[in-house]
């Protein structure tokens, strides 16, 4: 059984940074971030695959880097230059393909909090 925890939210200011990580237990593939505020629908963040490969959201371009360390079974997201548009619940999320994580990942963690203040 697949099961991803987050944690690593959290109340900043305006322009400070975060560090998001999910652990990934039972699982060695690809491995998304997604958001969802407040009367908003999940949006895509992140996603970082087997090999490495990564891909971003324009919204956090530039802002946001996403890692992974195979042999703790952890990926971070580094968010730097926060702002309160990303405020938000921040959930990692997992599926068999690469396409699936950016869209439809089958498993969820809970989600952790980020919250920031201008």
């Amino acid at each position: 059984q697949v099961q991803l925890v987050e944690s690593g939210g959290g109340l900043v200011q305006t322009g400070g940074s975060l560090r998001l990580s999910c652990a990934a237990t039972r699982w060695n593939g690809c491995v998304g971030w997604f958001r969802q505020a407040p009367g908003k629908e999940r949006e895509f963040v992140s996603v970082i695959g087997y090999s490495g490969r990564t891909a971003y959201a324009d919204s956090v371009k530039g802002r946001f880097s996403i890692s992974r360390v195979f042999a703790k079974n952890m990926v971070y997201l580094q968010m730097n230059n926060l702002n309160p548009e990303d405020t938000a619940v921040y959930y990692c999320a997992a599926a068999a393909t690469y396409n699936a994580c950016t869209a439809e990942p089958k498993y969820w963690g809970q989600g952790t909090q980020v919250t920031v203040s201008s």
